[in-house]
C-alpha cells in the first residue's frame, strides 16, 4: 500500500505541476491536432476524408503524440528534476526509488490517455472511426507508452543534465526512427534495404500494430508479430530505464 500511495502522489505531483506549467501541456494537445489535420487533408486527395483520418490516425497519435510527451517529456522532466536539485531532496525522504518510477510512469499514461481521445475525438469528427477492438487497440498505446518511458529515462538519466541537452537525444534518435517506422507517410514507399531496417525500428511496429487495429480491423492473430516486438521492446526499454535510473541516483548521492 505504502508503494502504492507514493506512486499515485507522485503522479499528481507532476501533473499538477504541468497543469501549472500550461505550456507543455498546450503543446502536446495543439501538436498531434495540427499534424493530424495536415495529414489527414494531404491524404484525402480525391478519397473520402473518414478513411484518410483512419490511417493518419494512429501513425499521427504514435510519432507526433506519444513520442514527444512520453518520450521527450520524460527526458524533460528528468533534467529539470536534477537543475532544480529536486532528486537530492527526494533521496533523502522516504520515497521509495520504485514509487518514483512508477509515478513518473502513470504520469505519463494519464496524458497519453488524454492525447488519444483528442486524436480520436479529432478523426471521429472527420468520419474516421475504430474498426477493431478497443482494448487490443489500449494495449497497443500502453506498450507504446511503456517504450516510450523507458527510453526517456535512459537517454535523461545518461544524457541529459540541464534543459538544453534535451533537444540532440529527441532529434538525433527519434526523429529518423519517426521516419523510418511510417509515422507521416505510407512504409511502402521505403525501398526494400530501409523497409528491412524498419523491421528493427520500435516505432515501425508500434505504427503496423495501431493502424492494423484501428484503420483495418486485424485481430490479435493478425498483427501479433507486432504486438509481441512492442512487448519484448517495451519490457527491454522499462529494465534499461530502470537500471539509468539506478545509476542516476548513485550519481547524485555521490555529488
Amino acid at each position: 500500500m505504502a508503494l502504492w500511495s507514493q506512486t499515485v502522489a507522485v503522479a499528481r505531483r507532476i501533473l499538477l505541476e504541468l497543469v501549472r506549467m500550461r505550456r507543455s501541456l498546450v503543446f502536446w494537445a495543439v501538436f498531434p491536432t495540427l499534424m493530424l489535420l495536415l495529414f489527414g487533408t494531404i491524404y484525402a486527395s480525391g478519397q473520402k476524408t473518414g478513411k484518410s483520418f483512419d490511417h493518419t490516425a494512429p501513425g499521427i497519435l504514435v510519432g507526433a503524440a506519444l513520442f514527444f510527451s512520453c518520450l521527450g517529456g520524460t527526458v524533460s522532466l528528468l533534467a529539470a528534476e536534477r537543475e532544480r536539485r529536486t532528486l537530492r531532496r527526494l533521496l533523502l525522504s522516504p520515497l521509495s526509488p520504485a514509487a518514483y518510477f512508477l509515478g513518473i510512469v502513470a504520469a505519463f499514461l494519464a496524458i497519453a490517455a488524454g492525447q488519444t481521445l483528442i486524436v480520436y475525438g479529432l478523426a471521429a469528427a472527420f468520419g474516421g472511426r475504430f474498426h477493431g477492438n478497443w482494448l487490443l487497440g489500449a494495449v497497443i498505446v500502453f506498450l507504446s507508452v511503456c517504450a516510450y518511458v523507458g527510453v526517456g529515462f535512459f537517454f535523461g538519466a545518461r544524457f541529459a543534465r540541464r534543459t538544453e541537452d534535451v533537444n540532440g537525444p529527441i532529434a538525433g534518435f527519434g526523429v529518423p526512427l519517426l521516419v523510418l517506422g511510417g509515422t507521416f507517410f505510407p512504409v511502402s514507399l521505403l525501398p526494400k534495404s530501409l523497409l528491412a531496417l524498419a523491421q528493427l525500428d520500435p516505432v515501425f511496429h508500434m505504427n503496423q500494430a495501431l493502424k492494423g487495429v484501428w484503420a483495418e480491423g486485424r485481430t490479435l492473430s493478425e498483427v501479433q508479430q507486432h504486438v509481441a516486438f512492442l512487448l519484448g521492446f517495451a519490457a527491454f526499454a522499462l529494465w534499461l530505464g530502470i537500471r539509468s535510473y539506478r545509476a542516476m541516483l548513485v550519481q547524485e548521492k555521490s555529488a
